[in-house]
């Protein structure tokens, strides 16, 4: 019998006293037919690989997680073609399953930005250009959760990152101007500062402030101008509209507190999972599987025929249309 660790992470073989409370853990009622259920969720990504268990009151009986961190802080994010279209396809499949589960049909969403260079990216490219594996907080930290970590301890004003696409009046997100203008400042302090690539800068921190905030003002005023567009063409409820945000960015507790400034200027609620369940997990996994049992949906006990589509279109694509609308977002005091 294996068990998975939550605290450990990994793999191992109980005691038999912790046979006994897993057991023990299980509802049985005499006379009764046994229908207490187990789902096991298993998440996979270029990223990290997961798996949880979850029984059907929503009980986290056990997770692990293998992490590829220190790889991806060492190659600055850089992912194989190949994976990179593994993960596009996960991302699919998993919003293809969350909308099984809440019975919501890809035709009744509108897909209104695209990333075209994502923040992932630039956090980890950020994180290897400034080599915080070496740092001694930093060396067993993801690239965001070390820019994150950093940036409470710099100064954000002592470096001017400027919002990229300012002039664009989409939704769309992209970094890559942005990265570009990172390791141009980082380049010109390592000669101020006389040491070579590879070693830490004493104004690391500083820099870390400045490209979270950048990333987190440009981030806000796209998600700001989408809401405006969306009350514009009557897509939102005039009352108790919510915006949710999940996955890696949303366990930025700096850019929650920007989104949150948007959604108080637009009378929105904004609504996160815990911090831990927007990196990989298997439990988001778990428990939508729970969901489908809970519905009775997409409970198959023959797999023959089946086919899988993780290219399925999710709903349909207005970004043009944003874009034409060429919305003017109202400045908003980013005081975080």
């Amino acid at each position: 019998m294996l068990i998975l660790n939550k605290t450990a992470g990994v793999f191992f073989k109980p005691s038999r006293r912790k046979i006994y409370e897993f057991l023990g853990s299980f509802h049985f009622h005499p006379g009764k037919l046994f229908l207490h259920k187990l789902v096991l969720g298993i998440e996979t990504s270029c990223d990290d690989t997961a798996a949880a268990v979850v029984d059907e009151a929503g009980n986290v009986l056990g997770e692990a997680i293998h992490s590829q961190t220190e790889v991806h802080l060492k190659t600055g994010g850089i992912i194989p073609p190949v994976a990179q279209q593994l993960h596009r396809e996960n991302i699919q499949r998993i919003v293809q399953e969350a909308l099984s589960a809440s019975e919501v049909s890809p035709s009744e969403l509108s897909a209104i930005a695209t990333t075209i260079k994502p923040g992932l990216a630039l956090s980890l490219g950020v994180a290897r250009r400034l080599s915080l594996i070496k740092h001694p907080e930093c060396s067993t930290m993801s690239g965001g959760k070390a820019i994150e970590h950093l940036a409470k301890q710099g100064n954000r004003m002592h470096f001017d990152f400027q919002p990229p696409m300012q002039r664009a009046k989409n939704c769309d997100f992209s970094f890559s101007g942005l990265q570009h203008v990172i390791d141009k400042m980082i380049m010109r302090k390592e000669k101020e500062e006389g040491i070579e690539q590879g070693q830490i800068l004493s104004s690391a921190a500083d820099i870390a402030a400045a490209v979270q905030h950048t990333v987190a003002c440009h981030i806000a005023k796209r998600t700001h101008r989408a809401i405006l567009f969306c009350k514009q063409r009557g897509l939102l409820r005039p009352s108790n509209a919510v915006l949710v945000v999940s996955g890696g960015v949303a366990s930025n507790l700096y850019i929650r507190k920007a989104l949150e400034i948007v959604t108080n200027a637009t009378q929105c609620t904004l609504l996160c999972p815990p911090a831990r369940l927007c990196t990989d997990n298997g439990i988001m996994i778990a428990w939508n599987g729970v969901e489908r049992l809970r519905a009775g949906l997409g409970i198959l006990h023959n797999t023959e025929g089946i086919r899988y589509e993780p290219k399925c279109p999710l709903g349909v694509d207005i970004s043009k249309e944003v874009g034409e609308a060429a919305i003017k977002v109202p400045r908003l005091k980013m005081k975080i």
